[in-house]
């Protein structure tokens, strides 16, 4: 039911227009997806629409006349740029008699290529059973409740509650194991904390040459391309930034617009590297000509996981295809972002995104001076777990003195736990 097929399948893409954000999608960008999955593009249909139709998401007319275009040019699956609801990708199939797959199954099908470690692939097969379990009655129409008989004669469930039911055990079995993995995630960047190290996380829209800068960066000889979503592991490697100054530099995986929920949801242990970070280097493709909206979509996502109040640098990456573009550091209106102009192909302007990380990261430690009640002593553990105590000292009142030097990520989530009260705290800064 999982096995993907083999590349070199003839496709037909339908992108259509719509006017509402909701369900517009960029064409350019389909393409790419599609190339990405080593699809072969036969034709390419396109439409304007106010609204999607409930039947065939498109109109009767046009649906016929990708049926006939399906005949025509002997097509193997038919890619929609949106998302179908089941109901419609059964009536597509049975009209046009090949597999309609979604936009959300065609990224489905492309991570399911590029996933190599094990927790990679156990990712990427929740987010399949999860998108899978609404669309399993489209096999199943067929079948009645399991016949009687000798050697018919079955537990009482139609095939298809057979297969939800094992499809929710296989869920909950890949959770299960995936808790497991993000458990160690966790306790590796407890160990990097007490190392003192800071850890510094690529992100960006996917194909912004994360994983070539990474590499120019590290050495490290990472799977690089230039095709969506090259990077679905995370890879960690430690760098110097400069003498005495190390730190952790981490890959992840790309963003994308209207990134499908389901994979949002599976690869939570994977984006927790982002939000866990000290310092974001957001890469743009800066020859994109839809870097801004790129931007925003990258934006949302890290919104929704936690990770936008992060100290971000926006890297604007390939200047080498821009002429007379060169390298530069520009500070922005924001507080928490600065930009800096480079490429990561020929290593210019590297040196300066170097300097403008070390400099973040100087003002990210706080030296702070902490007068702690007995009524405060919860604080005092999370301190020593953070590992950022440098002193204790014990007053006759039974209060408790501690100095400590803690990142300001770290300081300004206690700060939100202890609603203020930690704040008022500190006797020296």
């Amino acid at each position: 039911m999982f096995d993907r097929h083999a590349g070199g399948e003839n496709a037909i893409l339908v992108h259509i227009e719509f006017h509402d954000s909701h369900n517009a999608e960029d064409k350019n960008e389909f393409v790419e997806l599609v190339v990405s999955a080593g699809l072969q593009i036969k034709d390419i249909v396109g439409g304007s629409r106010s609204s999607p139709h409930p039947r065939y998401f498109i109109g009767t007319g046009k649906a016929d006349e990708i049926a006939l275009l399906v005949k025509e040019k002997q097509a193997d699956v038919v890619l929609f740029n949106h998302r179908l609801s089941p109901a419609q990708e059964r009536n597509l199939e049975s009209l046009v008699e090949c597999r309609v797959i979604d936009r959300t199954g065609l990224i489905l099908d492309i991570f399911a290529q590029r996933a190599q470690t094990h927790e990679g692939k156990l990712q990427v097969e929740l987010a399949q059973l999860n998108h899978l379990s609404t669309r399993l009655v489209r096999g199943w129409t067929h079948l009645e409740r399991q016949k009687g008989g000798i050697g018919l004669r079955g537990p009482g469930e139609t095939q298809l509650e057979t297969d939800r039911r094992l499809l929710r055990e296989r869920i909950k079995s890949i959770k299960g194991r995936l808790a497991r993995v993000e458990k160690q995630r966790e306790q590796s960047r407890r160990s990097r904390k007490r190392g003192k190290l800071p850890t510094i996380a690529l992100v960006g829209y996917t194909n912004a040459g994360k994983s070539t800068l990474f590499n120019y960066i590290t050495q490290a000889g990472v799977y690089a391309a230039d095709q969506l979503f090259a990077t679905l592991d995370p890879t960690h490697r430690k760098i110097q930034l400069v003498a005495g100054q190390d730190a952790i530099l981490s890959d992840t995986v790309g963003f994308i617009r209207h990134l499908p929920h389901d994979l949002v949801a599976a690869f939570k242990a994977t984006l927790q590297e982002s939000r866990q970070a000290d310092i974001l280097l957001h890469i743009v493709d800066a020859s994109d000509e839809r870097r801004e909206d790129n931007i925003e979509q990258v934006n949302e996502v890290l919104e929704a996981i936690g990770a936008a109040d992060i100290k971000t640098i926006e890297v604007f990456n390939k200047i080498d295809r821009i002429e007379h573009l060169k390298a530069r550091m520009e500070p922005l209106s924001s507080d928490s972002v600065e930009r800096v102009w480079c490429s990561a192909k020929t290593g210019e302007g590297l040196e300066l995104l170097k300097q403008t990380v070390c400099h973040l990261l100087q003002i990210r430690w706080l030296y702070l001076k902490l007068e702690l009640s007995p009524q405060d002593l919860n604080f005092r553990s999370e301190f020593f777990r953070l590992n950022v105590v440098e002193s204790e000292e014990s007053l006759e009142n039974g209060h408790i003195i501690l100095n400590i030097k803690i990142n300001e990520n770290d300081w300004r989530h206690i700060c939100r736990k202890s609603e203020g009260k930690i704040e008022s705290c500190i006797i020296e800064n």
